[in-house]
């Protein structure tokens, strides 16, 4: 299907959802599926054939495709989080789609592989900090996810890393994708900034599960030491 110069509308939308049940793969959409972990129904396209979609209609009418996309599939769940990490859009209105998406994520994997691909913010950090600290302050799992998610992959920098340690500490919620996002959190953090999470972990002021699951992550790395994965073994809470 020709993408580039469609102003969309319902009957567009419907036959661009059609295209993509013929793109599907069923070996993928099987094992993706097992890797969701929720009931989503999954066509079965791989992440970088979802993302030239996305860069296509994102240089074209992306408010007029936002505006009849739908969430009966994965794949267009990821289409959607993609188009608002590559159009042109000014602040306001891209928190306005960007809380419109939040609310419909219901998986680990739509919310990461869009948190992942939201580049703008490499230059606009600071602008929307207050934004993603007010996601990980909400009720809903799936926001602060992704707000957590955000600071893994764009605020890891010496600026913001000790707000960040409290961060992890004011978090309270025990959604198991909440407090897995905080272990990965916090494992990267020590491959950054390894004498300050090192200390952090040794303050044993998290939560046992997730400071456990951060430093099974952190032996896991084949970026740490065979020396600090013995080191901070020694920082397991006994639960």
């Amino acid at each position: 299907m020709e993408l580039k110069n469609i102003v969309w509308d319902l009957e567009k939308y419907e036959e661009f959802k059609k295209f993509l049940l013929l793109e599907g793969d069923e070996k993928y959409r099987e094992f993706h599926s097992k890797l969701l972990g929720v009931k989503k129904d999954v066509i079965g396209i791989r992440t970088p054939v979802l993302k030239e979609y996305a860069k296509i209609i994102s240089k074209g009418d992306w408010k007029g495709y936002l505006k009849y996309s739908g969430d009966e599939y994965y794949e267009e769940s990821v289409i959607e989080g993609l188009i608002l990490g590559y159009c042109s859009s000014m602040y306001e209105e891209r928190i306005e789609y960007l809380n419109q998406f939040i609310e419909n994520i219901d998986n680990w994997a739509v919310c990461d592989i869009v948190v992942a691909n939201l580049k703008f913010l490499k230059k606009e950090r600071e602008r929307y900090y207050d934004f993603i600290k007010n996601c990980i302050e909400a009720d809903n799992s799936w926001r602060i996810r992704f707000g957590v998610v955000v600071l893994l992959d764009f605020y890891l920098i010496s600026d913001y890393i000790d707000n960040i340690f409290e961060i992890c500490l004011r978090i309270k919620n025990e959604d198991y994708y909440v407090k897995m996002s905080q272990a990965w959190l916090i494992s990267i953090m020590f491959i950054k900034f390894r004498e300050k999470t090192l200390e952090y972990l040794k303050s044993q002021r998290l939560d046992s599960w997730i400071q456990n699951k951060a430093i099974q992550k952190i032996r896991e790395s084949k970026r740490v030491s065979i020396e600090d994965k013995d080191l901070v073994l020694k920082l397991r809470i006994n639960e």
